[in-house]
């Protein structure tokens, strides 16, 4: 898929786009070129522009996830979204396939995490533990079929490998998702963990953008949304 059919929304000010599994969005130890490398040479062969070409990365989402990814195209985007995602202003929902049905249809999970670099793993407690940061998500079964549930997630704090870690806590580890607990891979070493959606007012024009990444066309995902999807 090249990079212009991934574009979900772009005016002067931001462009959004889907992140395929094992994009990365910015560059890292591995050396491979990020999503943000990828974007900044699209603009500057489509707009024909000299010298460097400005792109401000406002978040993250990990490398075995697929779904949005906002990048601001000037510096006043940039800082004004950057103080919109600190003060939890730009809402992100996420659907996510599980094998194990969770504890109740819906609900808020409410842990503390600690990140183990070494191991590039966060583990969640049940209490406040010296070092650990308060990590709060709400979710909803949306979906299921016989063997797995399609959970819609919503981010209330945003740490490291969070919903991962959170849903594997209380015994509903994401399909696919080896490192926390998942039994088997995914073919494409993706997890099944979709940035669904992102909601937020535009920090420059003042209206709301409302953008929606595609649903992977695998089996699994199209029988499981298929009574979703609106367009």
């Amino acid at each position: 898929m090249n990079l212009s059919s991934r574009i979900l929304y772009e005016d002067n000010h931001i462009i959004a786009l889907f992140k395929q599994v094992g994009d990365i969005v910015q560059g890292d130890k591995t050396g491979d070129e990020p999503l943000s490398e990828q974007v900044k040479r699209y603009l500057k062969e489509k707009y024909n522009k000299q010298g460097n070409v400005f792109l401000g990365v406002t978040h993250r989402i990990d490398r075995p996830v697929a779904g949005i990814v906002l990048f601001a195209k000037t510096g006043k985007a940039l800082s004004r979204l950057n103080k919109m995602f600190s003060q939890n202003e730009i809402h992100k929902t996420y659907w996510t396939i599980v094998k194990n049905e969770p504890p109740a249809n819906e609900g808020e999970l409410v842990h503390w995490l600690v990140k183990n670099e070494k191991q590039n793993k966060s583990y969640a407690n049940d209490s406040e533990k010296q070092g650990t940061k308060k990590a709060i998500l709400q979710y909803k079964m949306i979906a299921k079929s016989d063997n797995y549930f399609l959970l819609s997630v919503k981010l209330l704090t945003g740490r490291h490998h969070q919903i991962r870690c959170q849903l594997a806590k209380i015994g509903c580890p994401i399909r696919g998702d080896l490192k926390y607990g998942f039994p088997r891979s995914n073919p494409d070493k993706g997890i099944d963990l979709l940035a669904r959606e992102i909601r937020f007012v535009h920090p420059v024009r003042g209206k709301e953008i409302i953008i929606k990444a595609p649903v992977p066309q695998n089996n699994l995902w199209q029988s499981l949304t298929k009574d979703l999807i609106d367009g």
